[in-house]
């Protein structure tokens, strides 16, 4: 007969949790709140109102920024997460070979790489190259921050099959390129979707790499915003910031599950 433990929450824990909770989701939810105000003004509240979503949705160059902002992270995430998983095949299939070491360093240096560095050194290789900056800047940039992010969380889940799986369909006759692409590729699949995910939604949140290399006519929307609430906070800002706060927590939550069911194809794969 098991007997079940059970966890009790002492009075400090549950403080603690609840001062952390509302220093990370207050701000945000106040913002949410004040998104259906009725007054212009920011900090009094009018009732409530859908005034503000109307403004945005006919505010072409907000909108303009947001199709900017949607087209860069999709054509960086899909960039990232093809480049990304490449590096995470070369990883965890070649452990021996040489320069891996500092392979494997040049890869994740974006991890820890103040924006602003990363930023200031593309600007100088566009500048050097004399490549016009606009979109194609911007998305490359994006793709060469989060194509790490998509490599570390592909590579965790290749850690976990295994490879005696690809050998036997390369023993069966199948080369290394056709094994990969009918047995691995499958089963890290949920996890390539999670990385292009993040990195989707990281490309839509930056904006100190954005800022270094957009040039006139792609300004993103993170750049859109800061350069309107330099000029006093508008309530249409709110509005703005509550549709990415809301495209943002479905990506997590899709990219949670994208997660979860690599993790579970994973270890239905691994070695027992």
């Amino acid at each position: 007969m098991s007997t079940r433990a059970v966890t009790k929450v002492s009075p400090f824990n549950a403080v603690s949790l609840a001062l952390g909770v509302a220093f990370l989701y207050l701000p945000i939810l106040i913002l949410v709140i004040y998104s259906f105000n009725a007054s212009q003004l920011v900090t009094v509240w009018g009732g409530w109102s859908l005034r503000w979503y109307t403004e945005f949705f006919n505010d072409s160059a907000m909108l303009s920024a947001a199709w900017i902002s949607l087209r860069v992270a999709a054509v960086s995430a899909t960039a990232a997460a093809v480049l990304g998983t490449l590096a995470a095949v070369a990883l965890s299939r070649g452990r021996n070979f040489a320069g891996r070491t500092l392979f494997s360093g040049m890869l994740y240096a974006p991890l820890v790489m103040p924006e602003v560095i990363t930023g200031l050194s593309l600007l100088l290789l566009f500048v050097a190259i004399e490549a016009e900056r606009g979109f194609w800047t911007v998305t490359i940039a994006h793709t060469t921050l989060t194509m790490c992010f998509v490599a570390v969380v592909v590579q965790s889940r290749l850690g976990g099959l295994d490879r005696s799986i690809e050998e036997a369909a390369m023993d069966l006759g199948c080369g290394p390129v056709r094994a990969f692409a009918s047995v691995t590729l499958p089963l890290i699949w949920p996890s390539i979707a999670a990385g292009w995910l993040l990195a989707f939604t990281l490309s839509l949140d930056d904006l100190v790499i954005a800022s270094f290399t957009t040039g006139p006519g792609s300004a993103t929307l993170p750049i859109r915003i800061y350069s309107e609430v330099r000029l006093g906070v508008k309530p249409e800002i709110n509005a703005i910031c509550t549709l990415v706060v809301a495209a943002v927590a479905m990506v997590i939550v899709a990219a949670s599950l994208a997660s979860k069911l690599s993790r579970a194809q994973g270890e239905s794969a691994a070695p027992l």
